[in-house]
């Protein structure tokens, strides 16, 4: 399977994340500058975490205008899966390929530690190496986090089963509404989360619980 990673200036998560998929893949990334207005043909892109243009003016939302966006929306309409991870959910939301905001940590800080994650819905692409409400461990690096949205739009995204994380065990970190981690689009074919599972996928970092989300969105035994 072909991925690509798609760089913006300030991230600082690039380089781990193109770590982990080519660990677990056994085939480096594409690497796409965010100035192309072109993604060669893959199977899953990625948005990174970090700080992009120093989130200026908020979280995500000048990289959400970049030229390689519209590709992006083109790839995810034709089912590419589209993953973004802390900065890179921001950025997903911000350009309107997953619903809600993330804003400030309800603390108004800086959070980094592990959390607990629950697994709401696993008959995705992206969740599919996890058993339907296992608890797993992830590392979180974030202070805009806080996901919002409107009654209206919580009870879609339940009822629709676009809820792929929450935070469990008391570990919500940043005020989410309903303890939310991680979500989908409609199609399930794009995942925002503001946890780090590509920096849990080798023993020497202190745990395996990321390593199913891409081996089994990389099609790896």
């Amino acid at each position: 399977m072909k991925s690509a990673v798609v760089v913006f200036p300030g991230l600082n998560r690039d380089r781990d994340m193109i770590a982990a998929l080519t660990t677990i893949g056994g085939e480096p990334p594409v690497v796409v500058w965010h100035k192309d207005t072109d993604i060669p043909d893959v199977d899953l892109i990625v948005i990174p975490g970090g700080f992009s243009y120093g989130d200026y003016l908020r979280a995500g939302a000048i990289a959400a205008r970049s030229p390689i966006m519209q590709a992006i929306r083109g790839k995810a309409s034709r089912g590419v899966h589209v993953l973004g991870v802390c900065n890179g959910f921001q950025i997903l939301t911000e350009a309107g390929l997953l619903p809600g905001v993330l804003m400030r940590n309800a603390s108004l800080r800086f959070v980094c530690r592990e959390v607990r994650l629950k697994v709401e819905n696993h008959r995705t692409r992206f969740t599919g190496g996890y058993r339907e409400g296992q608890v797993i461990t992830t590392p979180v690096a974030h202070h805009d986090g806080n996901y919002f949205v409107d009654a209206s739009t919580l009870k879609s995204l339940e009822d629709n089963e676009q809820i792929a994380f929450t935070y469990a065990e008391g570990t919500n970190p940043n005020g989410s509404v309903a303890d939310i981690a991680g979500v989908f689009n409609r199609d399930k074919n794009v995942l925002g989360l503001m946890p780090h599972p590509e920096n849990l996928i080798e023993s020497a970092h202190g745990g395996l619980d990321g390593r199913a989300l891409f081996s089994n969105l990389l099609q790896v035994a």
